[in-house]
């Protein structure tokens, strides 16, 4: 299984999500995320069993930062891209 972030600040998201994955007994899980701390990226290592991360900055400072638009997204904006109706 593939769990994709839109990046690694302190890696508390990723986290989550890779422990949550690791319930459902995947055979393999892999992280993957354009950007992160080296930090984060290298503490996930132990809750993926690869992790993907090809930009790794040691001035890392914000994920945000890494995107020319990094709007957050509502509710319905995720619904709509899930196609899903309440």
């Amino acid at each position: 299984m593939i769990v994709v972030d839109d990046g690694l600040a302190t890696g508390s998201t990723a986290r989550a999500a890779l422990r949550f994955v690791r319930r459902q007994e995947p055979a393999r899980v892999v992280l993957a995320a354009p950007v992160g701390s080296p930090e984060a990226a290298e503490l996930l290592r132990t809750e993926a069993d690869e992790v993907i991360c090809p930009h790794r900055p040691a001035a890392f400072m914000a994920v945000g930062l890494w995107y020319d638009n990094f709007d957050q997204l509502t509710d319905q904006d995720v619904l709509e891209a899930l196609h899903v109706q309440l």
